[in-house]
């Protein structure tokens, strides 16, 4: 048995609404998320002594803990790299509560997309003298670019099309369109309307992207012990890892022998070692996809697909309702809100507490992944 295995509990998550612009600020937003995820745990805020965040998060650990009442802190940390950051950031505060190093922990992520000043992506450099040198002057300018060229690899390799890669923005708006949080609640979507959408980065288009959306999402951890006297039925976190590939870079790995084996497949190999639940055992995913080719990438990382068989399970209907592997049943962040995937966790939390808007039947366990393109993390929840 591993030192962390079920040792530690989610027990309480909170968020505030989702829109495309917010007037609170990033703080007020936070603060929204922290205190209502304390009332679902029924937690009172001065036990709280354990903080994670993102390096990219612009509401500081003091602000928080003073805005919200929180007593001494024991252990704070902020991991790295956008969208592959929330399950590092909550598997470090679990190692910290499970080692004793602190009791009650709160992981939260906070972001105003509406404000354009807020987009890191935006901003024109004079000159470019870091890793982005190698990548910048031949046109990929944005994420969306990088993930682009590496899906048209994948189509060449593989057969796979645009049909077939609808197929993960389809069962994700299917799912989101129940979901009265959504913001793509009141608009369905068709695969005529899918192929008709104009392109953001060939081949990948407007609906093959992620939403630009204002809010914040939190969660609490305990320890599992504390956790069986709260609230809600604990959740359990069974497993945890975090990966980066050889040769890595931030967004994409132009330098390793194979662009498909990503930080994801460094994650999953350490992850499936430390869990007792195989691949073949997960009953629902929460799979990162700030775009859509990020879930078949991932399908095969985590053990789920052959190589080169995401597109034609996807396209299938195998992650939507009634497949093998439900997945981001909330919409996720094509079709519900981005968020940098907090909102896959808290997704995760309620279908294994039976509460989801699309609750998969008898759902026990629960993959949460973060970003495969950019080094990342992983989680086995479990009920």
């Amino acid at each position: 048995m591993t030192g962390l295995k079920d040792r530690t509990a989610i027990v309480g998550i909170g968020q505030t609404r989702f829109a495309k612009m917010l007037p609170e600020t990033e703080l007020q937003l936070a603060c929204i998320a922290i205190r209502a995820a304390l009332d679902d745990a029924g937690i009172a805020p001065d036990e709280v002594d354990a903080l994670g965040c993102f390096t990219q998060e612009t509401t500081p650990e003091f602000e928080i803990a003073r805005n919200l009442g929180f007593g001494e802190l024991h252990f704070f940390s902020q991991v790295a790299h956008g969208g592959g950051a929330i399950c590092g950031a909550i598997g470090q505060v679990c190692a910290a509560i499970a080692l004793g190093i602190a009791r009650v922990g709160v992981v939260w992520r906070s972001r105003k997309r509406g404000d354009p000043s807020k987009r890191q992506w935006a901003g024109v450099q004079p000159r470019i003298d870091d890793h982005w040198k190698w990548s910048r002057p031949h046109g990929l300018s944005r994420p969306a670019d990088e993930v682009a060229m590496l899906m048209r690899r994948y189509m060449h390799d593989h057969g796979a099309t645009r049909e077939d890669l609808a197929g993960v923005a389809l069962a994700q708006r299917a799912y989101a369109n129940a979901n009265p949080d959504a913001l793509m609640r009141d608009k369905p979507l068709d695969l005529n309307a899918y192929l008709d959408a104009r392109m953001i980065a060939d081949p990948l288009c407007l609906f093959d992207n992620c939403l630009e959306s204002d809010g914040a999402i939190a969660i609490v951890i305990t320890s599992a012990e504390r956790a069986r006297d709260l609230r809600h039925r604990p959740v359990l976190v069974h497993a945890f890892s975090q990966g980066m590939s050889r040769e890595h870079q931030l967004m994409t790995d132009y330098h390793g022998q194979d662009p498909f084996l990503s930080s994801s497949a460094a994650t999953a190999g350490n992850l499936w070692r430390q869990s007792d639940i195989a691949p073949a055992d997960i009953d629902v995913a929460q799979i990162y996809d700030a775009f859509s080719p990020l879930v078949l990438f991932s399908l095969e990382n985590y053990g789920f697909c052959g190589r080169g068989e995401a597109a034609r399970f996807v396209a299938a209907g195998e992650t939507g309702r009634g497949g093998r592997l439900p997945v981001n049943t909330a919409g996720g962040s094509l079709s519900e809100v981005y968020l940098h995937g907090a909102n896959l966790v808290t997704e995760a939390v309620r279908q294994l507490r039976g509460t989801a808007i699309n609750q998969v039947a008898d759902a026990a366990n629960c993959l949460v992944s973060s970003c495969d393109s950019t080094p990342n993390g992983a989680l086995v929840l479990r009920c």
